[in-house]
């Protein structure tokens, strides 16, 4: 085991999975040379050379559809766009046709391609670069999608993203690439799609989340045990397929149920979360499940006190918990 960083546990997974297989290739702007904005595959156009660390155009649509035809004849590419917010004009092509494209041709044709994208606000990046866009994708069938939270489910769903033989959205919070740190394996790994994991066992209450804010919850879990409520957090991983096994034994096991996510409120991945639990946890709860959110803004704003009066954090998780404790 080794410690490192997020954005060092994203590089070793690319690096290990070129390194494996010739047909992984990677494409985005301003990737090679310079190491995409956040010096994500810095390093690895040295390493590995133009023709597989490939500097593209400025034009998501373009860089989507090229990724599409690579994948559907035999080539394992790898997407990074430089922000979440700057995935919607390719939308089309990932939900048209990369999604749809096995299912249309009944089987004949598989996209094994992999979209990377910093997403999530806290680093005063404005409207344009702090969007949250996993619900977009989570709601159409054909795509899967996943939002690690820490170094070693970083290296461990990318790894799997990349020899799945369908399209994988592969969202990492930009605030965590270097805050956040953990001990990873050494040698190869993957950590499975579509399995969630509980972080933290509890008895009284379920705080369920993905990405950065299953630290939000971590820390809120912390707090609230020197009050005497003990809460288990439940780390989805991949929103879609969810896991709802992990999810509905929990809130089986504690009766109360709390979804968290940076997201806006309405539709987002809470929303589905709590019509699974209401159907199948419903006998079993002992209070409304609550779901903390950001306000339904389009998007964070510039001014820094404003950013942080909307991001919900730990204060936020903790009220919902003592509400639903005391209900």
């Amino acid at each position: 085991m080794s410690e490192m960083r997020l954005i060092e546990a994203v590089r070793d997974g690319l690096r290990e999975e070129l390194e494996a297989d010739s047909g992984v290739f990677l494409i985005g702007q301003d990737i090679g040379l310079n190491g995409g904005v956040f010096r994500v595959t810095e390093g690895l156009i040295e390493e590995f050379g133009p023709s597989r660390v490939i500097d593209s155009p400025l034009a998501e649509s373009g860089i989507v559809g090229v990724a599409i035809g690579a994948a559907m004849n035999g080539m394992r590419p790898v997407v990074e766009i430089q922000f979440a917010d700057f995935i919607f004009p390719a939308f089309n092509q990932v939900v048209s046709e990369a999604a749809r494209m096995y299912y249309r041709t009944n089987g004949e044709y598989s996209v094994p391609l992999v979209i990377r994208a910093p997403y999530g606000g806290g680093v005063r990046g404005g409207l344009y670069h702090s969007q949250s866009v996993e619900a977009y994708f989570a709601h159409v069938p054909g795509l899967k999608v996943v939002v690690p939270s820490s170094p070693y489910e970083s290296k461990g769903l990318l790894k799997a993203a990349i020899r799945d033989d369908n399209p994988v959205l592969f969202f990492e919070h930009k605030l965590a690439y270097n805050t956040v740190r953990g001990e990873v394996p050494e040698g190869d790994y993957t950590v499975p799609i579509g399995e969630a994991a509980v972080k933290r066992e509890g008895e009284q209450l379920s705080l369920i989340s993905y990405g950065l804010s299953v630290h939000h919850c971590l820390e809120a879990a912390e707090t609230l045990s020197v009050e005497g409520i003990s809460c288990e957090v439940v780390d989805l991983r991949t929103v879609r397929p969810l896991d709802t096994d992990t999810l509905l034994e929990s809130v089986k096991k504690t009766g109360r149920a709390c979804i968290a996510h940076e997201d806006n409120l309405t539709g987002g991945v809470g929303g589905e979360v709590a019509a699974i639990i209401a159907r199948d946890a419903f006998e079993y709860l002992d209070a409304p499940v609550q779901r903390v959110a950001a306000p339904d803004v389009p998007s964070f704003p510039y001014n820094p006190a404003l950013e942080d009066a909307l991001l919900p954090g730990p204060a936020d998780i903790i009220r919902a918990a003592r509400e639903l404790a005391a209900y």
